[in-house]
């Protein structure tokens, strides 16, 4: 049986939806015969203002995509953090460059899942990735949404938690807070069940 292969494709300013893909990696990986790689989109901003930002440096084990590499994947999950309840720039800025990949429908029919970071509740914790589908529409992608698959932990209401039926998701507050052990638990289980969607499409064609 051929391998499934998944990429995992994020921009992470501060560090909280890098943290969240290596688990939704971890989780993908998790299936047999399912291989996924972390990518990371370039960067738009300039290393001055990234300093004056505080930003810490990027995953230097990462490689950044191209746009046409997305074309060798098999299946996507996608993570980004918010910018007023939509996905930030330096992504918008990667997905307006596949028009090649769009002009000929090169991704139509391949599954894609959505995971991200927002500061508070009012951040965008679903407006975000509803905004994020529109790009997925338009590439013909199918949009594997989480529904509420992860059973029990969809309804917890004793602690802050992100995500939605859309996706996994964590607040990032003022920056200091880091995704908790329930929030990573939902990414491992995003990761897991986008890499068996894939996997099954893969081996069934949706043509056949």
């Amino acid at each position: 049986m051929a391998t499934t292969k998944l990429y995992v494709v994020y921009y992470s300013l501060y560090g909280h939806v890098e943290t969240m893909a290596r688990e939704v990696q971890r989780g993908a990986n998790s299936v047999h015969g399912v291989e996924a790689t972390l990518w990371q989109v370039p960067e738009t901003l300039s290393d001055v203002i990234l300093k004056k930002m505080k930003a810490p440096p990027k995953a230097d084990e990462v490689p950044e995509i191209r746009p046409e590499q997305l074309m060798d994947a098999d299946g996507f999950l996608f993570g980004f953090p918010s910018r007023f309840g939509v996905m930030a720039a330096q992504f918008k800025a990667f997905f307006d460059a596949t028009t090649e990949l769009w002009e000929c429908q090169a991704l139509a029919g391949k599954p894609a899942g959505i995971f991200w970071s927002t500061g508070f509740h009012g951040g965008g914790q679903e407006l975000t990735a509803l905004t994020a589908i529109t790009q997925l529409a338009h590439h013909g992608m199918i949009f594997v949404p989480l529904g509420y698959t992860f059973g029990r932990g969809m309804f917890e209401m004793n602690e802050v938690k992100g995500g939605s039926s859309y996706g996994a998701g964590t607040f990032a507050a003022d920056g200091s807070r880091e995704p908790t052990e329930l929030e990573l638990q939902q990414a491992f289980h995003q990761g897991k069940y986008v890499a068996e969607i894939a996997k099954k499409l893969k081996n069934k064609p949706l043509s056949a």
